[in-house]
């Protein structure tokens, strides 16, 4: 196969979302890997467009890695990987989710996700190779534990299923909740990968034609403190704490007050120093310290002071407290004459 030929499949199947913002730098790679010597060479790529494989595909065929580098602090990504050979299928993995961000899949642990697999090039002949008529999807899943899964060692994934289609065509599978364990379901952290793979032969061992990952983050939560249910005031209003465990990568919380007990759909208004605008990769934990807030208050009675947080699954309170304010001035005196 000569170079011509492998820069046209190779970038219809390996192009894929390399990571490119004005907050760090990336530089983005392709691995080749020739399966039979072990040989590799790189060659550097734009986050877009098409480049030339670096040396063409010889016997056993070659496994291709689509990565991209951050700088600081300094982090390795394998985004995607692909197979070629001569007579291997050709296969495509692409995970969804209720969440547009581009650059890896994610989704939050209470959220479905939906996987479509395309696969093409299968044969059915009776002479053909057995690689050539049937590929294998895996369902690998894997917890972060604590952390944040950079610099994880993906072979230590959990395989949780696979399947056999000998089928040319798409389809799509549907995944309500995710798999990864853990005792708290709304708390796990991890990621799901779904492949494809070839049928070994004695070219090449069973190789990856396709795969992607989602990550899956938890679900946050919240607490007040410093204003107690059913508390009375009379003068200034009190400093109170907001702790925030856990905020969506992509997501705005803060803090309202509105007239009345806790209820769903009021737009109150927001309380000074209390909003939060989150756009990072991964979930946020802060503590907001709010102070002089007595303005946002115009009447007497009963109140609630609630925390919200926007993502892309909707809208969720996290902590809440109703109180009663009796700020009014009251005297009471007599007025009498002597004559």
């Amino acid at each position: 196969m000569n170079r011509n030929l492998l820069a046209a499949i190779l970038f219809l199947a390996i192009t894929g979302p390399c990571v490119n913002t004005s907050a760090q730098t990336y530089t983005n790679f392709i691995r080749q890997h020739h399966m039979l010597t072990g040989v590799e060479w790189d060659v550097s790529v734009e986050p877009n467009g098409t480049r030339l494989a670096p040396f063409p595909i010889l016997f056993g065929g070659s496994r291709f890695e689509l990565w991209s580098v951050k700088d600081s602090p300094l982090t390795s990504y394998l985004l995607d990987t692909r197979y070629v050979s001569t007579y291997v299928p050709s296969a495509e993995v692409t995970i969804r989710s209720e969440d547009p961000y581009s650059v890896i899949p994610r989704t939050r642990a209470d959220r479905p996700f939906w996987v479509d697999v395309s696969v093409s090039g299968l044969l059915n002949g009776a002479d053909d190779p057995l690689p050539s008529k049937s590929v294998t999807l895996m369902h690998h899943v894997q917890s972060y534990g604590n952390g944040d899964g950079i610099g994880i060692d993906r072979s230590l994934a959990t395989l949780v299923g696979s399947a056999t289609t000998i089928t040319n065509g798409t389809f799509t599978l549907s995944y309500a909740i995710t798999g990864i364990p853990g005792a708290d379901r709304s708390k796990v952290r991890g990621e799901e990968r779904l492949s494809v793979f070839s049928i070994a032969d004695y070219q090449a061992p069973a190789s990856q034609l396709a795969s992607q990952f989602i990550q899956i983050w938890p679900v946050a939560d919240g607490s007040l403190s410093g204003i107690t249910s059913g508390e009375l005031f009379k003068g200034k209003m009190p400093n109170f704490n907001i702790a925030l465990n856990d905020l969506y990568p992509s997501s705005r919380t803060f803090a309202q007050v509105y007239e009345g007990n806790v209820r769903d759909g009021v737009q109150g208004v927001i309380v000074p120093g209390s909003a939060l605008v989150i756009n990072h990769t991964v979930p946020q934990t802060r503590v907001l310290n709010i102070s002089n807030w007595d303005d946002v208050f115009d009447a007497d009675g009963l109140w609630t002071l609630e925390v919200l947080t926007l993502t892309p699954f909707g809208i969720d309170r996290l902590a809440s407290v109703s109180f009663n304010l009796d700020r009014t001035i009251h005297v009471n005196g007599a007025v009498s004459s002597v004559e």
